[in-house]
């Protein structure tokens, strides 16, 4: 089994619904409490400066510190070996992360895993190492960079720092295109057991998502409903990473893997099509089109599901403000 096979079959136990939703605004409740005990241009300036944290955890991610932790506590000397990193440099970056909980410093200066720390590792349950390898890569922190040309014009930072729309560059730059991949299979892996779970599949017979990357969903489709069908639709550069994972998952023999571009057309026939973290993506006009394409591929009685997140009214904390 592949690595990322390991990591989204450990993380597809995931929590209810309900649970989430308490835990969460128990968390929102907590930090909204810690920032008024806090005044408020000390909390302002953690804030400003919280892309430390962003760069810091990235860096501790690329050199793979966590990996190297993974049978116990190891002084700075032996990570600095392993990672071929500067020792001193590097301590002061552990020291750093072990002072907000990812990592911990024993008092013998050797530095250990942390619950967080775990999620570092990319092989572990809810492994987060994509993501934070990804937020901290050179083309998208330039881009988020450029974020004011974008509430200054209303266009995109990414296309003015690289002269391309974003999906143009991961195909033109397959290493960065892979990493966008793996981030984004660490997202499907938290929440495609619960659309599985979810969704109304008991009377359906194949499933196609469209957009389905690596085929992180549609696994977790078809290990739930043994007798499905599925169709994994995605850019052609990413069809033999997909069919490697579910190879890896042992379901290649009841899921296609095609290739093709969703602005033209989409995979006919099935009874139920997933569109998850896709229209996000898009402005209204090309949303439209690919709606349209779905709709023209589907029989009378399919189903068309949304995954996406829906923005809350008010002033509640809430990730999708920002991805929006």
């Amino acid at each position: 089994m592949t690595e990322l096979g390991d990591h989204l079959q450990a993380s597809a136990k995931v929590p209810p619904v309900w649970l989430v939703r308490i835990i969460s605004g128990f968390r929102d409740f907590l930090e909204k409490f810690r920032r008024k005990l806090a005044p408020p241009h000390v909390a302002l300036l953690e804030m400003s400066l919280s892309f430390w944290y962003t760069q810091a955890i990235f860096v501790a991610a690329k050199l793979g510190v966590a990996d190297h932790l993974k049978c116990g506590p190891r002084s700075i000397v032996e990570l600095a070996t392993a990672t071929r990193a500067h020792a001193p440099s590097l301590y002061r970056l552990m020291r750093a992360l072990a002072s907000i909980g990812v990592f911990a410093e024993d008092k013998s200066g050797r530095f250990a895993l942390t619950p967080m720390a775990e999620c570092l590792r990319p092989d572990a349950p809810n492994s987060v190492c994509a993501v934070a390898i990804m937020t901290g890569e050179d083309w998208w922190w330039k881009a988020w960079g450029q974020i004011l040309h974008s509430v200054e014009t209303g266009k995109s930072s990414f296309q003015h720092v690289h002269g391309m729309r974003f999906f143009e560059y991961m195909t033109k730059n397959p290493k960065a295109g892979a990493i966008f991949d793996r981030a984004m299979a660490t997202y499907t892996s938290q929440t495609g057991a619960q659309v599985a779970a979810a969704g109304p599949f008991s009377k359906a017979r194949i499933v196609v998502d469209v957009g389905g990357g690596h085929g992180a969903l549609i696994a977790a489709v078809l290990r739930r409903y043994p007798d499905i069908q599925g169709i994994n639709f995605d850019m052609p550069a990413t069809v033999e990473a997909a069919k490697g994972f579910l190879e890896s998952q042992r379901l290649l023999n009841r899921c296609r893997v095609l290739g093709g571009d969703f602005f033209e057309s989409v995979p006919e026939g099935g009874d139920i099509y997933f569109l998850q973290h896709v229209l996000h993506d898009w402005d209204d006009e090309n949303a439209d089109r690919i709606l349209r394409n779905c709709h023209r591929a589907m029989p009378p009685d399919a189903k068309l599901l949304l995954v996406e997140m829906v923005m809350p009214s008010g002033n509640k904390p809430f990730l999708g403000k920002f991805l929006d």
